[in-house]
């Protein structure tokens, strides 16, 4: 079952949230946070995707700070405003917006994984990093093609991280990767031949459904191990 309801940051900014609830008992919860297209019809489809694999599943909509209701596609117009919405967004308030999210994860009685795509996978790393501060503590963090992250590889995780990222992603140079694995070798990345940036969303032109398939197992295996 899925439905959208409404959470409040400790700031007092109240949000949407997309929620995918498991047929019976969660096996733990996840935070699953967007790209810069919003909580749109893919986000919303990983989310349920989850939830069928017995997860209860949070989707903040991280842009109602700057416009409620965004849900882009993937080219043209859409892609340079979902630009636009990032660069206007604080990412310390985004966090307080994944911090509210979490809350509501928190009722199931189960670890609470956090994963996010593109800009959602920078903030994943960012909540793996700095979440203590706005009370998260995860069990685990997972980033699909999180760029940027180079300027943030030097803070420290307080959780087991895994990255995902495509070999060809013109987004994620070998500097930002290098930078990661040198600060931090305990965390786990995988780089996919032949992929780019958005592998793993069947609604882009770069989608590779071979990466694609092998990341989410990998990803599934570990969030069973740290979340379950």
């Amino acid at each position: 079952m899925s439905e959208w309801t409404k959470v409040k940051a400790a700031d007092g900014h109240e949000l949407s949230v997309y929620v995918a609830s498991p047929a019976g008992e969660p096996i733990g919860a996840l935070v699953l946070i967007q790209e810069i297209f919003g909580v749109n019809a893919y986000i919303r489809g990983v989310a349920d995707g989850f939830a069928r694999d017995g997860f209860l599943v949070i989707a903040p909509a991280l842009f109602d700070r700057v416009e409620r209701g965004v849900e882009l596609k993937y080219d043209g117009e859409d892609s340079k405003r979902g630009f636009e919405l990032m660069y206007k967004l604080d990412l310390d308030k985004a966090l307080l917006d994944v911090a509210a999210a979490y809350e509501l994860a928190n009722k199931v009685d189960r670890g609470i994984g956090v994963i996010g795509y593109c800009f959602g996978g920078l903030m994943s790393w960012l909540t793996a990093t700095r979440g203590e501060t706005v009370k998260m503590q995860p069990s685990c963090c997972v980033a699909y093609y999180p760029g940027g992250i180079g300027k943030f590889a030097a803070e420290e995780p307080s959780c087991p991280v895994m990255l995902h990222i495509g070999a060809d992603d013109e987004h994620i140079g070998k500097d930002q990767i290098e930078g990661v694995r040198r600060a931090h070798p305990e965390v786990e990345i995988y780089l996919y031949k032949g992929a780019g940036h958005g592998f793993s969303c069947d609604a882009r032109g770069s989608y590779n459904p071979q990466s694609a398939a092998v990341a989410r197992e990998r990803t599934l295996t570990f969030l069973k191990t740290h979340v379950a």
